[in-house]
């Protein structure tokens, strides 16, 4: 099975045109044969704790609000895991992302860890797994990487991948090159340690006063690095890495 990671434009996560940039990964996706493409963190909208007013870039999935990202990203072919900012009936604010399926939302993470001490997302609670095709398969977003229990409590329920939407926008003196470097030795040290491939998709520029270098890679279950993204700029990432073969 083919996987791919979208390192998208760090600005383009602000804008109404972050839909049809996936859709164009999608159709690529297609061409190529992928059946999973994972999107970073919050590519809907950016992430709530820099924004004004995150209501207004929150979707209640209970309610439908989803539909809109359904219909664009709906395939036969992918199955595309889509980060955004969630809000519950009782307007709590989650981090998540929707595994979309063709052409419905088969299932739901929020992030367990918000990155920022006084952040507007709750933690989730729950640490599902997915099962694709013959892929069964776990998520975990961005700063829950660095905790081992989600990883080996998915693992242990059979997941063969993890996959891990990625957020690195943030104020330039906090992180660069050295957050890219950082990302990759816990991916490769989750993917020797559980035995499964480890696909990231992070954000990558620069954004009014954010900037990312792109942490975007895959990572088979050897830890073999099949394909990494290039700085500071979208990318599209592919490799075959579940059976334990790169390509």
């Amino acid at each position: 099975m083919k996987v791919a990671a979208y390192q998208a434009s760090l600005a383009a996560c602000h804008t109404n045109e972050a839909l049809m940039l996936i859709r164009e990964q999608i159709d690529r996706c297609e061409a190529l044969g992928v059946e999973i493409l994972c999107c970073p963190e919050a590519v809907l909208g950016g992430l709530a704790d820099y924004v004004d007013r995150p209501s207004a870039i929150a979707i209640d999935v209970g309610r439908g609000g989803l539909e809109t990202a359904v219909r664009t990203l709906a395939s036969d072919r992918v199955t595309t895991i889509v980060g955004f900012t969630e809000t519950d009936r009782d307007g709590r604010l989650f981090n998540a992302a929707a595994v979309i399926s063709r052409g419905s939302v088969a299932g739901l993470y929020r992030k367990l860890h918000p990155a920022i001490n006084r952040s507007v997302y709750q933690a989730g609670t729950e640490t599902p797994v997915f099962t694709v095709a013959s892929l069964t398969f776990g998520i975990v977003i961005c700063l829950d990487s660095r905790f081992v229990e989600p990883m080996s409590t998915m693992a242990s329920r059979g997941a063969q991948a993890i996959f891990i939407p990625t957020n690195n926008g943030m104020p330039p003196q906090k992180g660069g090159a050295e957050l890219v470097a950082e990302a990759r030795a816990i991916d490769i040290a989750s993917a020797r340690k559980h035995g499964i491939a480890i696909i990231r998709a992070d954000v990558a520029g620069r954004d009014r006063d954010l900037a990312s270098h792109g942490s975007s890679a895959i990572v088979d279950r050897t830890g073999h690095v099949v394909a990494a993204s290039l700085p500071l700029q979208a990318d599209l990432l592919v490799g075959d890495v579940i059976a334990g073969e790169s390509s």
